[in-house]
């Protein structure tokens, strides 16, 4: 190369020819310390390295741990009880242990969420002076946004009428059925009609059932079943003459009250009569459910109010609430409260962890038609008025919170989930109310999601059919499932001993067993066998002075003396 010294270029080397390095020996894991376990059998405790999370910018976080969360909030998303007492068994003390960790946290993560939540409720509030129950919708409705006042509608409906009406559970679709036989279907929201019929018969109620692809119509002979295009998938025969239904949303069962006075129950995810029961009160007019457990209340003609379940053919709970025939009856969302109301034109509210009257009211004409929204509120039909009272359960007021005036009586009063709306079913048509704080602000998207697409529908309704609950598990006190039935060995061996026929734990006749040669005799089984002999005797013998200590002492009567043979020194003898 000019102007240089050429350099010199290497020559690559083959992997044979360059020097061998050993590789270096990999560097030997400390041991993993074994994490001791806690005496109580629950899970061990994770500890935070130090310098990580626990510090903030290099100095010591002043607050170390998660924010505590109040004892207020947090009861309000608590499920039940702990499980009382100790397990025996040290497997199922560390699962039931497991159990109550996950359930805590799930309370108190779903406590810290809702910090998050966006909707407030709130109720009407009047200026000094000024009743909330002179307000009109009109005002409420211009007092609104557009999207709120545009959920107060009228349909005029005045040839099929009188209306009844039912909500699905996450509150978006709504049907009207006439008595005449007009029967719709449609979503409220966008006033989309789904499906509209008329089915050529008496209506007496109809009611949506798990989705709001189906409902059931109870018309004048027997129970049908159609889709949401109005195709009818079923004619039930053995339901006959149904007067009022009510469907349970976490059984899959449809409960329907006939005018014979049979009591009924149809599983609908397999179509199979569940139940039938002669309830002996006559028609049945008057029934609602109880939210929380899914017992049946029925209203009768004598003023008595009955409750029943599937699998007990007498009731469970008969009361006098009335002096006169029931009207209307409608328990809260938590199952603690029950609202009646009967021809002595007046309205109860009755404690039902106790059965006891709570509150009274006199109405001007009675209610004929009663139900709970989600806040509390309690609705009332009254002929051709329509009030709703706030805080009835704690402090009654004379004056309702809200009233409205209809064209024509009343046939049909519902509350529409997750919305402050009342819908309300008249002779010429239908009614939906304003009704400012009577919705849950916020849903809960995985249990009724009023938005949600066909796709979200169909895996909710997968998940719904395999967390079916049983019908027998139908009971006045939901909370005794998760409890044991605390029944003694003694009573348990007696069942199994009637059963057999004879005593499996019984002991034999003893027989020592011979021992290596060189080792047993016959004196000294003989000597084997006198001394457990002599054991049995004696734990004979305790079992018998224990019963006697235990039983009361009965004195023997003493001889009478008589009055000739008696003498001073008589009053000494014991």
């Amino acid at each position: 190369m000019p102007g240089g010294a050429a350099k010199k270029k290497k020559q690559p080397q083959r992997y044979w020819e360059g020097e061998v390095t050993q590789p270096e020996p990999p560097k030997r894991a400390d041991p993993p310390v074994p994490k001791k376990p806690r005496q109580d059998g629950g899970p061990v405790e994770k500890r935070s390295k130090p310098g990580g999370r626990d510090r903030i910018s290099g100095k010591p976080d002043p607050f170390p741990g998660a924010a505590a969360v109040p004892r207020e909030r947090l009861e309000k998303f608590r499920r039940g009880t702990k499980a009382k007492g100790k397990a025996s068994n040290k497997e199922l003390r560390h699962q039931l242990a497991l159990q109550e960790e996950k359930a805590e946290g799930a309370a108190k993560q779903a406590a810290r969420m809702d910090l998050l939540l966006l909707e407030e409720p709130g109720f009407l509030e009047g200026e000094e002076g000024e009743d909330t129950c002179r307000i009109s919708q009109a005002d409420i409705a211009d007092a609104v946004d557009l999207a709120a006042g545009a959920k107060r509608f009228e349909l005029r409906l005045d040839q099929f009428g009188p209306y009844r009406m039912s909500y699905t559970r996450n509150g978006r679709h709504l049907l009207l059925g006439g008595r005449r036989g007009h029967v719709a279907a449609l979503d409220w929201h966008t006033k989309a009609l789904m499906c509209e019929i008329n089915v050529m018969e008496t209506v007496t109620d109809l009611t949506w059932l798990h989705t709001e692809t189906m409902f059931a119509v109870a018309q004048r002979q027997w129970l049908y079943v159609y889709d949401n295009q109005g195709v009818e998938l079923n004619c039930l025969k053995r339901f006959h003459r149904v007067q009022r239904m009510e469907f349970l949303p976490y059984h899959f069962l449809l409960a329907t009250a006939s005018e014979t006075g049979f009591l009924q129950y149809l599983d609908v995810s397999v179509g199979k009569e569940v139940a039938t029961i002669c309830t002996k009160g006559g028609r049945l007019g008057v029934m609602t459910q109880n939210p929380s457990n899914a017992i049946v209340h029925l209203g009768h003609s004598n003023g008595t109010v009955t409750l029943w379940s599937p699998n007990i053919k007498e009731p469970l709970v008969r009361m006098l609430c009335h002096r006169g025939a029931v009207r209307a009856l409608a328990v809260d969302r938590s199952g603690t409260y029950m609202a009646t109301s009967g021809l002595d034109r007046k309205l109860h509210i009755y404690d039902l962890r106790a059965y006891r009257r709570l509150h009274s009211l006199l109405l001007p004409t009675g209610a004929g038609h009663l139900d709970f929204s989600q806040r509390g509120l309690l609705g009332a039909a009254c002929q051709e008025v329509v009030q709703v009272y706030k805080d009835i359960v704690v402090c009654p007021s004379p004056k309702p919170y809200l009233c409205h005036a209809l064209p024509r009586p009343a046939h049909g009063l519902r509350f529409c989930p997750f919305e402050d709306v009342l819908g309300v079913g008249h002779e010429e048509g239908f009614a939906s109310l304003l009704v400012p704080g009577a919705g849950e602000p916020n849903f809960d998207a995985l249990e009724s999601n009023p938005f949600r697409s066909r796709k979200q529908r169909q895996e909710w309704e997968v998940k719904a059919l395999l967390e079916k609950i049983p019908p027998e598990l139908i009971s006045l006190d939901p909370g005794q499932l998760g409890n044991v039935d605390a029944v003694s060995l003694e009573q348990q061996h007696q069942e199994r001993v009637a059963r057999l026929g004879y005593d499996p734990q019984a002991k034999g006749k003893f027989s020592p067993r011979r021992r290596r040669k060189g080792r047993d005799s016959t004196g000294s089984r003989l000597k084997r066998k006198q001394k457990v002999a002599a054991e049995e005797q004696r734990a004979a013998i305790r079992k018998s002075l224990a019963k006697k200590d235990q039983a009361p002492r009965r004195e023997a009567p003493r001889e009478a003396v008589p009055a000739a043979q008696q003498s001073a020194l008589d009053r000494f003898r014991k």
